[in-house]
């Protein structure tokens, strides 16, 4: 005989909580005013733009109250991660519920007037948008994030092991690619060690206006794909509400026991083995309980319940149907008549921070604790003179990250992130102290593989990577995230949300301040002449600096000891994107550690040592952003002062790029005097960037010596090649430089002229020996920087 799992009395009153959550999303998104319906409802009580979406709402909010219920039931420690672009309605709606809205924004207040003020801010001017946003409590997920749900999750469970994130997923959503690979995510959570996820498959049938293909295949195959990812998915399906309370309530006490099972195996007798983590995938109707028929057409059911599905003001006829379906609720046996949810209900809910909206790993600033940082300076290459033979810069910066993780492996809140590229990034050394995390099969000849480990790169899928380290992050965690210069565009719209997320949550003073996001980006383009074309793409940058000053900064460390300064400063630092362009090659090192420091804090500056227009005016400025460019600046000047000694030569190296700026347009940004001090107000400079020359004249386009900025960078020439023919393509070779300098000061005269002839000379010969012999010139390998006389 099956036993119920809910009284008659406690399932009457989570369907009368369900009923109180879904009247209040229909007033979030219709009413103006009349906010318990006190008196007949009018065209005036309802708002003139109708923005939401009520499909997947009354889904989401049967889903709150039955997630109450068990957080209770077994103490759990949950958050609620809303996967469905436009759910807003429902969480807005139960955190309110449950008192943490008004206790965040106590103007909300629970009662009548704060039910209108409640209904009125909902996608209206000065009020907040139709999806979850940083603004609602509880929340970790941007509604504009469609596909990342899932990869939020684990991120946030990973070395959180009395977690629970109960992940929505939309069956819309579920077809994103992103989500698609998220499922793969349970083979690298450690069930000793990390939280759970609990993915509920939200399965309603339909898109904006097509059917979602999870609906359109047969149960069978379903729940064979689901068991092929490694789930147990446990199913709930239906339309009747009693029938489907019960059979909610059974499934999350099924999956909750299941999770505690599983941990206690592994925790208590060791049983380190992948498990079959539970899953519950909910059939139930789009805009369920909402207007079955409008205009003699389906509505409950089908696509057409995706967004507003009356429309009063353009169809006076809707007004009566809106009526009997907020009426449909009965909000007199709901709420008082304050306006306040019964107490019989409101008990329904957690206390405290046992509310998914109080939880405090959903506001994680307030878990932040400082990383124990090595210091830096310990790690230093040796620079005895400028022009050193350096081993690789992100090779020097390795043994600083792997001491960064031993120094926190107690506190186990620091991870390093990458689609399979640690190694291949030159930072191999952190596998000295710490493994990849994986939780799959291994065989004799793999590396680096155990259940517990601190790097996850062992995925090849950059959308996880940047979701596991979002998710980690907002919960109150550091980290680093390494990948290739050129596939980092992969996540662009991730990153996107990230920033505007920092952005919005540096405006509420409720929300803390979380770790920055650090992007290391080696394997450059100027150094994938092996890889060729598709590997050279230097464009994320200009994508970067498109979001707002207060939160993205990008850095060009021109070598190891740059490279440690600013690491060190990226992972002290916080609420910003950080991203930092490093090679892995061996280059040339230029500054000591001193000098470093000082440089990487001035972010922009005057190497003296490699100038010679000290007490003078320049005749020309020579600057540089980037290791290569660096590089090839340092070998033009070279030439320029053996060939043309008379040439008063300033070079000006530029590490933090926002200092191009004006202070008016990024915080970093140098004034105009300072600015005109390092690149003069009529001097020729010629400027050799990383990536596109055009981000350096939009930085730069106020300063009083633009036009006479002359920018050399990636032009999107690219093949494979040899090192120093990537530049030659580009025109960022120091032969370029230097034939560009005399282009520029006719003061040069026949000097000039017979020096660019034979550097179009060299330009030939350099062709013709790297196509004979598939290597550069002996005289660029072996370069070395030595003072000119």
């Amino acid at each position: 005989m099956k036993i119920n799992t809910l009284t008659s009395e406690l399932l009457h009153k989570m369907d009368a909580y369900w009923r109180a959550a879904n009247y209040l999303s229909v007033g979030q998104i219709y009413l103006y005013d009349n906010p318990l319906l006190k008196r007949p409802l009018t065209l005036a009580d309802v708002k003139h733009m109708l923005l939401g979406h009520w499909g997947t709402t009354p889904g989401q909010n049967f889903i709150y109250v039955h997630l109450n219920r068990v957080i209770k039931k077994y103490d759990l420690d949950m958050i609620y991660v809303s996967g469905p672009g436009h759910g807003g309605p429902a969480i807005v709606g139960n955190t309110y519920l449950e008192g943490t809205y008004s206790e965040i924004y106590p103007n909300i207040s629970q009662d009548e007037a704060g039910l209108r003020k409640l209904f009125l801010q909902f996608s209206f001017p000065g009020g907040i948008p139709s999806h979850v946003s940083p603004e609602c409590p509880g929340s970790i997920h941007e509604g504009g994030e469609l596909g990342y749900s899932l990869s939020h999750s684990f991120g946030a469970v990973f070395d959180n092991p009395d977690l629970v994130v109960a992940c929505v997923v939309g069956d819309g959503e579920a077809e994103t690619g992103p989500l698609a690979t998220a499922w793969h995510s349970n083979k690298f959570l450690d069930p000793a060690t990390d939280g759970a996820v609990l993915p509920i498959l939200h399965l309603n049938g339909y898109k904006i206006s097509n059917p979602t293909i999870l609906a359109r295949i047969t149960r069978e195959e379903l729940e064979q794909l689901f068991r092929g990812y490694g789930w147990t998915p446990v199913f709930v399906e239906g339309d009747e509400p009693e029938l489907m309370h019960e059979a909610m309530a059974r499934a999350l006490d099924t999956a909750v026991e299941h999770i505690k099972a599983i941990q206690e195996d592994a925790r208590v007798r060791g049983n380190l083995s992948r498990p079959r983590w539970p899953m519950i995938i909910l059939n139930s109707p789009k805009g369920w309980t909402g207007p079955k028929v409008v205009d003699g057409l389906q509505v409950e059911g089908t696509f057409r319940a995706h967004q507003v599905p009356l429309h009063p003001r353009a169809h006076p006829e809707h007004l009566g149907l809106l009526d009997a379906w907020l009426r449909s609720y009965r909000p007199e046996e709901l709420f008082d008549e304050r306006g306040r949810l019964k107490a019989e209900l409101a008990e329904l809910a957690p206390k405290g921070h046992g509310r998914m909206g109080a939880n405090s790993h959903a506001n994680g600033g307030m878990l932040l604790r400082d990383l124990r940082m090595p210091n830096f300076r310990d790690y230093a290459a040796d620079v005895p003179m400028p022009g050193v033979h350096g081993v690789g810069d992100t090779r020097v910066l390795g043994p600083f990250l792997r001491d960064v993780v031993k120094l926190n492996s107690e506190q186990r809140n620091f991870r390093l992130f990458g689609p399979d590229e640690t190694l291949s990034n030159g930072l191999g050394a952190v596998f000295e102290v710490t493994n990849r995390q994986w939780d799959a099969a291994t065989q004799p000849n793999d590396e680096f593989l155990a259940p517990d480990g601190r790097v996850l790169d062992s995925m090849l899928s950059e959308h996880q990577c940047q979701g596991w380290l979002e998710g980690y992050l907002l919960t109150g965690r550091h980290g680093v995230f390494n990948s290739y210069e050129a596939f980092i565009h992969i996540i662009g719209s991730m990153f996107n949300q990230h920033a505007k997320w920092l952005k919005v949550t540096a405006e509420l003073p409720w929300r803390r301040k979380i770790a920055s996001l650090n992007y290391l980006l080696a394997s450059h383009v100027w150094r994938q002449d092996h890889n060729g074309f598709t590997h050279q793409d230097p464009g994320f940058i200009d994508h970067v600096v498109n979001k707002k000053a207060e939160i993205v900064r990008v850095y060009f460390p021109p070598d190891a000891n740059c490279l440690l300064s600013v690491m060190d400063h990226c992972l002290r630092s916080r609420h910003y994107v950080n991203v930092v362009i490093a090679g892995k090659h061996p280059a040339p090192q230029w500054l000591a550690m001193d000098a470093a420091v000082k440089h990487c804090t001035e972010g922009i500056g005057i190497w003296q040592w490699a100038s010679n227009d000290q007490c003078v005016a320049p005749d020309v400025v020579m600057a540089c952003c980037g290791d290569v460019p660096t590089l090839e600046t340092l070998a033009a000047v070279s030439i320029l002062r053996e060939h043309l000694p008379d040439l008063k030569i300033r070079v000006v190296n530029v590490v933090d790029l926002m200092k191009l700026q004006p202070p008016s347009e990024h915080p970093h940004g140098l004034s105009d005097m300072d600015f005109d001090e390092l690149f003069t107000k009529d001097k020729p400079v010629i400027f050799a960037f990383h990536a596109y020359p055009w981000l350096i004249h939009r930085l730069t386009y106020r300063r009083t010596n633009h036009d006479n900025i002359h920018v050399r960078g990636y032009k999107e020439e690219g093949t494979i090649t040899t090192p120093f023919d990537m530049t030659v393509l580009n025109d960022l070779d120091r032969f370029h430089l230097v034939m560009d300098t005399i282009d520029r000061l006719p003061q040069t005269g026949d000097r000039g002229i017979y020096l660019k002839q034979q550097l179009k000379g060299k330009l030939i010969e350099h062709k013709q020996y790297i196509d004979k012999h598939g290597q550069d010139m002996p005289e660029i390998r072996n370069w070395k920087w030595s003072s000119p006389k």
